[in-house]
C-alpha cells in the first residue's frame, strides 16, 4: 500500500456518503428489522408451543444447515451475477417464509415439524442473501470509507436489534402471529429499496457457469482464505468462541425459569443486546478500532466469555441486562474488527464466495451455539448451560493466542491489505 493510500485509510475526516451507500444502508436496517423480529418471534412461539430449551436450539439448526450446505455455491452465485439481483430475490423467498409462519402460527395448535421447516426454506434464502449483501457495500464504498461504511451498517443493524424485539415482545401479547408482520414488513421494504441502489461497477466471475465450476470456484475461495493466516485465524476465533457462548438463544428459558419474567421483559433482554451493540457501533463510527487489532479481537471475546458467565450464574433480572450488553458490546468491537478485515484482504471478484464462506463462520456460530446451548441445558440444566459456555469461550481465546500469533500481533488494518497478494 502506498503512503497515500495509508493515510486515507486512516483520516478521521467526515466525508459525504453515496447516495448509492445511503440507500443500500436502510436497506440493510430493514433487512436487520426482518430478520431481528423474526428470530425473536420465533424464540417466543417455539417455546410457547413446546415448553423445551431443545427446541429453541433445533431452531438454529434449522437455519444452520441450508447456510452450510449452500453458502459454497451462493457465494459463487454472488461473484458470478449482479449482487443486487442476488439480494432482491433472497428477500422474496424471506418474504415468502414470514408470511407462511405468521399464517401457521395463527391456527389454535401449532407444532414444531412445520415451523423448522420453513426455517429451512428462510436459511435457504439467507445464505444467498448475506454474501450478496455484506460485499455491496464494499463494492460501494469509495476509497478510505470502506472503515466507515462498516462502522454505520452496523449502527443500522443494532437499531434493528433494539427496535424489532421491542415491537415482538408488545405484538406478541395480542396473539403469537402478530410479530411476524414486523418481520414481512422489514423484509418488503428492503426488497424494494433494492431497485434503487445503482451499479457497483466492481469485477464479476467469468469462469465458465456449472455446477464442477461452481463447486472449483468455491473451493478457490476456500484457498484464499486458507493462505491468509491471520483471516482465516478471525474467523475461525468467532465460531468456536460464540460456539460455546451462545447463551442468548436460551433467553426465553432463562426469562421463566431464572429471572421469573414475561414475554415483554424478554423482549427487553434482547433490546439489551442491542443497546451494548449500538452504542459500540455509534463510536466505532467515530473513532475506529485502528491500533492493536489483534490483541483487542482477543480481548474483547474474552469479555464476552465472562459476561457470558455472569448471565448464568444470575437470578437478578437487571445485572442479567447489564451482562447482555456488555457481551454485545464485546461481540460488535469483534464483529467491527473482522468485518473490515475481510473484505479488505480480498479480491473484489472473491468476495461473494470468501464472504460466504465466512457468513458459515459468523453467521453458522451463533445458528450452532443455539443447538449447543439447547443440548447442554437439556443435559445438565439451563445455569451450567450457560456458565459451561462462557468458560468455553474463554478456553478458545487461551488457545487460539497461541494457535494464531500472527492475529495477535496484528496493529493495523493496512498491514492486513498489504499482505493480502499471498504466494501460492
Amino acid at each position: 500500500m502506498s503512503d497515500q493510500e495509508g493515510e486515507g485509510l486512516r483520516s478521521t475526516e467526515p466525508e459525504r456518503l453515496p447516495y448509492g451507500i445511503k440507500i443500500l444502508l436502510t436497506a440493510a436496517f430493514a433487512t436487520a428489522i426482518g430478520n431481528r423480529s423474526q428470530l425473536v418471534a420465533l424464540g417466543l412461539l417455539v417455546f410457547d408451543v413446546t415448553g423445551r430449551e431443545i427446541d429453541l436450539g433445533l431452531l438454529g439448526l434449522a437455519e444452520f444447515l441450508p447456510l452450510f450446505i449452500l453458502s459454497p455455491f451462493s457465494g459463487t452465485v454472488a461473484d458470478r451475477f449482479d449482487r443486487r439481483l442476488v439480494f432482491k430475490v433472497g428477500l422474496v423467498v424471506e418474504i415468502f417464509a414470514a408470511v407462511a409462519l405468521f399464517l401457521y402460527a395463527r391456527i389454535p395448535e401449532p407444532s414444531i415439524g412445520p415451523i423448522l421447516a420453513l426455517v429451512v426454506v428462510f436459511g435457504v434464502a439467507r445464505s444467498f442473501v448475506a454474501p450478496a449483501s455484506r460485499a455491496l457495500p464494499i463494492d460501494l464504498a469509495p476509497p478510505g470509507l470502506v472503515e466507515r461504511v462498516v462502522a454505520l451498517r452496523s449502527v443500522s443493524f443494532q437499531i434493528a436489534g433494539i427496535v424489532g424485539p421491542i415491537l415482538v415482545g408488545l405484538l406478541f401479547r395480542f396473539g403469537r402471529s402478530w410479530p411476524f408482520l414486523v418481520s414481512i414488513a422489514g423484509f418488503a421494504v428492503a426488497a424494494g429499496l433494492v431497485q434503487l441502489i445503482p451499479q457497483s461497477g466492481v469485477r464479476r466471475l467469468t469462469s465458465p457457469a456449472g455446477p464442477a465450476q461452481a463447486l472449483r470456484d468455491a473451493v478457490d475461495g476456500l484457498r484464499f482464505m486458507r493462505r491468509s493466516p491471520v483471516v482465516y485465524g478471525a474467523i475461525s476465533l468467532d465460531l468456536f468462541a460464540v460456539l460455546f457462548g451462545g447463551a442468548v438463544a436460551l433467553l426465553p428459558a432463562i426469562g421463566e425459569k431464572r429471572l421469573g419474567v414475561d414475554e415483554a421483559a424478554v423482549g427487553l433482554l434482547y433490546s439489551a443486546i442491542g443497546v451494548g451493540a449500538l452504542l459500540t457501533a455509534i463510536v466505532l463510527s467515530v473513532r475506529p478500532v485502528r491500533r492493536h487489532v489483534g490483541v483487542v479481537l482477543l480481548g474483547v471475546i474474552a469479555v464476552f466469555g465472562v459476561a457470558t458467565v455472569v448471565l448464568g450464574l444470575t437470578t437478578n433480572y437487571v445485572v442479567a441486562m447489564l451482562s447482555l450488553i456488555v457481551l454485545s458490546s464485546a461481540d460488535g468491537v469483534s464483529v467491527f474488527i473482522r468485518s473490515t478485515l475481510v473484505p479488505l484482504a480480498t479480491p473484489e471478484e472473491m468476495r461473494g464466495r470468501v464472504l460466504a464462506v465466512e457468513n458459515i463462520f459468523i453467521g453458522g456460530s451463533n445458528e450452532l451455539g443455539s443447538v449447543e446451548s439447547g443440548l447442554t441445558a437439556a443435559w445438565f440444566g439451563l445455569a451450567p448451560a450457560v456458565v459451561i459456555g462462557g468458560v468455553g469461550t474463554l478456553a478458545v481465546v487461551a488457545i487460539w493466542m497461541r494457535l494464531f500469533p500472527d492475529l495477535r500481533r496484528v496493529d493495523r488494518f493496512e498491514e492486513v491489505r498489504a499482505g493480502a497478494a499471498l504466494p501460492p
